[in-house]
C-alpha cells in the first residue's frame, strides 16, 4: 500500500517540469486547473526543476505557484523572495567552457537571467533543438521558444552560471567531467537523446531535494507533508527525499525503485489524477 496524503494537513508539492508537468515544454490544462485547485485548498506547489528562471516561459508558469526550485536546486525561491542562488564560481566557469570549447562541443551555459551558447555552435544547437522539438505533436514553437528565443553568445562578460546543458559532445560526458575536475558530476539531459554524448554539468554538491529543504524551511512545513513528482535522474534525491515520492510511468528502474507510487505521463494528466488520488484537490 503506497502513502496517501492527509487532506486535512498543507502539503508543499513540488513538480518536475519536462516529463512531468509539461509535454515538450506544452502544459496540459488539466495540470494547470489542478495546481489551481492544490493551492485554492491552501497547499503549496513548486516549480522543482533543472531548467533557470530564464527557461520557464509564461506558458510554464500560467498557472501560479508559490515558488520555484530551479537550476536542479541552485536557485530557490518563495513567494517572489531569492532564497538562493548558487553559480559556477569564476574559476570553475572558465575551466567548463575551455573544457567543452577543446572538444568542440555543443553546450547552453544556464543563468537565471538568461541562456548562453559559445558563437561558433549556435546553429548547432539550434538545429538540435529544433529536431527534438518537431517529435511533439503540439508542433515546434511554444517548446523550442523556451530555449532558441532566449539565447545569447556567450562571453567573459555574461553572467556567471548554475548549469550547462550539453546536446553534442565527441567524447562521453563523464570524461568531460573529469577533465573539468571533481567539484563536476554529470546527469541525463532530459532534451538531447545521444546517451553518453549529452548530459547536464552540475556542481556535485547540489541536488533538487537541498532546493526542497530550503523552501520548506522558509515555509515552515515538515518533510514528511512533502509530495514531489519527477521523471528524470536529476529527480532522484528529491523523490528519495519527499514524504510521498511520485515517479512517472516510463522513468528509470533507479526512480520508480525510489518511488512511493506512480502517475501517467502529462499526455495523460498524470499530475491531475495524482492530486484527486492524494486528496490534494
Amino acid at each position: 500500500m503506497t502513502p496517501e496524503a492527509n487532506s486535512m494537513t498543507i502539503h508543499a508539492i513540488f513538480l518536475d517540469v519536462d516529463g512531468t508537468y509539461a509535454d515538450f515544454g506544452i502544459v496540459p490544462e488539466a495540470h494547470v486547473l489542478a495546481v489551481q485547485a492544490a493551492r485554492a485548498n491552501g497547499h503549496k506547489v513548486f516549480l522543482c526543476t533543472g531548467r533557470p528562471v530564464s527557461m520557464l516561459p509564461e506558458h510554464i508558469l500560467d498557472a501560479g505557484f508559490d515558488g520555484l526550485v530551479a537550476s536542479a536546486g541552485a536557485y530557490v525561491e518563495v513567494a517572489g523572495e531569492v532564497l538562493l542562488d548558487t553559480r559556477f564560481s569564476a574559476d570553475l566557469a572558465g575551466r567548463t567552457v575551455t573544457v567543452l570549447d577543446a572538444h568542440d562541443s555543443v553546450y547552453v551555459l544556464e543563468a537565471q537571467e538568461s541562456l548562453h551558447v559559445a558563437p561558433a555552435a549556435e546553429q548547432r544547437l539550434r538545429r538540435i533543438i529544433e529536431a527534438h522539438f518537431d517529435k511533439s505533436s503540439n508542433g515546434p514553437g511554444k517548446g523550442s521558444s523556451a530555449i532558441l528565443g532566449s539565447l545569447l553568445p556567450w562571453s567573459a562578460q555574461s553572467p556567471l552560471f548554475a548549469k550547462v546543458s550539453v546536446f553534442e559532445s565527441p567524447i562521453p560526458m563523464e570524461l568531460i567531467a573529469a577533465e573539468i575536475g571533481a567539484e563536476i558530476a554529470v546527469v541525463a539531459n532530459s532534451i538531447a537523446d545521444e546517451g553518453a554524448h549529452a548530459g547536464e554539468l552540475y556542481q556535485r554538491t547540489i541536488s533538487k531535494a537541498d532546493g526542497v529543504a530550503v523552501a520548506i524551511a522558509k515555509l515552515g512545513i515538515e518533510q514528511g507533508n512533502t509530495i514531489a513528482f519527477g521523471d528524470g535522474q536529476n529527480d532522484l534525491e528529491m523523490v528519495a527525499y519527499a514524504g510521498i515520492g511520485v515517479a512517472i510511468e516510463g522513468s528509470s528502474a533507479e526512480l520508480l525503485a525510489l518511488a512511493d507510487r506512480t502517475t501517467a505521463p502529462p499526455s495523460r494528466d498524470g499530475i491531475a489524477t495524482a492530486f484527486a488520488e492524494l486528496g490534494l484537490i
